[in-house]
C-alpha cells in the first residue's frame, strides 16, 4: 500500500510562529522581487527578538525593516537597498553605524560560498574572491591559506551558512511543499538548499496535476511548510503576478530616513499602520486598497 503524501499546508500565523528568538532565518528574494513579506510582517508582529538574518545578494528593504522593528541581532548579507529608490537602506545604515547590530561582512560571492558549504555538507568552501581586499580583517570568520595542492595561491576558506529556517516567496506551491517561481529564482534556490528547514510563502496554492505539467519548473522540492498568501510580496514585485508598489516603496523610505535621523514618532507611525495596526495580512491588504492592488497586477506572459 502506498503511503500518502502528508500536505504541510498551515496559516500565516501558524507558520511565522515557528521562527523563534535568536534563530537564523534566509529571507529570499532579490532587489524589489519576490520577498516574503506576508512572513516578516508576521515575525515583527510576534515580537521576534536577536534573529541572524541572511539575506539574498541584493537584499531588499524587507531586511531593513526588520532591522528597524528591532528583531535583528545579526546581519549576513552583502548588500541591503532597494537600488533606485533607496541605495542604502536607512535602518540599516544607522544601526550598523551605531554597533546595535552584528553585520557579518561578505561579497556576493562569499555570500554563496557559504551557502554551497552548507548545502554541501562541507565544514568550507575554498574561493579565491576576497584575497588581497580588506574583507577577510573584517570578517575574521575567513581564513585565508595557502592552495594544498599547487602551494603558490591564497585562497579564503568561507565557513558555512546554515539558516535553521529559509523563507522563501513562490507564484505557487501544491499542498505537499513543491513550489515554482514564476520568473527569476536568483538565489532562492541556494538558500533554500543550505537551511535545515525551508517554509514556501505562495500567491497560491495549485493542485499537484499543475505542479506536474511542468515539473521543470520546481525550484523547490522539499518545503517543510506552506502558507497561501495572495499579494503576500506587496510592496514588491513577484514575478507573474505584479509589480513594485513605487508609492508604497517611497514612503517607506521616507519614514525610514526619519528614523534615522533620530524622528521616531514617524517610523512608529510607518509600523502601526502597516505591521502592527493589521491585524492580519488580509487586513493589511485593504490598507493597501484594492484599486491599487489591481492597478499593480502584471498578466504571466507579459512579465515572464
Amino acid at each position: 500500500m502506498t503511503k500518502k503524501r502528508k500536505e504541510v499546508v498551515t496559516s500565516i500565523p501558524d507558520a511565522a510562529s515557528k521562527i523563534k528568538d535568536g534563530m537564523t532565518v534566509a529571507i529570499g528574494g532579490f532587489g524589489a522581487d519576490n520577498h516574503p513579506m506576508t512572513l516578516v510582517r508576521e515575525i515583527i508582529r510576534n515580537g521576534t527578538k536577536d534573529l541572524t538574518v541572511i539575506g539574498s545578494a541584493t537584499a531588499g528593504l524587507e531586511i531593513d525593516l526588520l532591522i528597524g522593528a528591532g528583531c535583528v541581532k545579526k546581519l549576513v548579507a552583502p548588500y541591503v537597498g532597494q537600488e533606485m529608490y533607496c541605495p542604502i537602506g536607512h535602518n540599516f545604515r544607522n544601526y550598523v553605524e551605531k554597533g546595535q547590530i552584528e553585520l557579518w561582512e561578505c561579497s556576493e560571492y562569499i555570500l554563496y560560498a557559504g551557502l554551497f558549504a552548507a548545502a554541501s555538507g562541507q565544514e568550507f568552501f575554498a574561493w579565491r574572491g576576497g584575497v588581497g581586499t580588506s574583507i577577510p580583517q573584517l570578517n575574521q570568520d575567513l581564513v585565508e591559506f595557502v592552495d594544498p595542492i599547487g602551494k603558490t595561491k591564497k585562497i579564503i576558506a568561507v565557513p558555512p551558512l546554515r539558516p535553521d529556517w529559509a523563507l522563501i516567496h513562490v507564484g505557487w506551491s501544491d499542498p505537499y511543499g513543491n513550489g515554482q517561481h514564476l520568473g527569476a529564482r536568483f538565489g532562492d534556490r541556494w538558500l533554500a538548499r543550505a537551511a535545515d528547514r525551508i517554509m514556501i510563502q505562495a500567491e497560491r496554492i495549485v493542485p499537484n496535476s499543475v505542479i506536474r505539467k511542468n515539473p521543470f519548473m520546481t525550484t523547490i522540492a522539499y518545503a517543510d511548510c506552506v502558507v497561501e498568501a495572495p499579494y503576500g510580496g506587496h510592496p514588491y514585485a513577484a514575478h507573474g503576478f505584479y509589480k513594485e508598489d513605487v508609492d508604497f516603496i517611497e514612503d517607506y523610505v521616507k519614514c525610514s530616513e526619519a528614523n534615522r535621523k533620530g524622528d521616531t514618532p514617524v517610523w512608529s507611525d510607518y509600523l502601526q499602520r502597516h505591521v502592527h495596526g493589521p491585524k492580519d495580512h488580509y487586513a493589511y491588504l485593504e490598507t493597501i486598497g484594492i484599486k491599487k492592488l489591481l492597478d499593480l497586477y502584471t498578466h504571466p506572459i507579459v512579465s515572464g
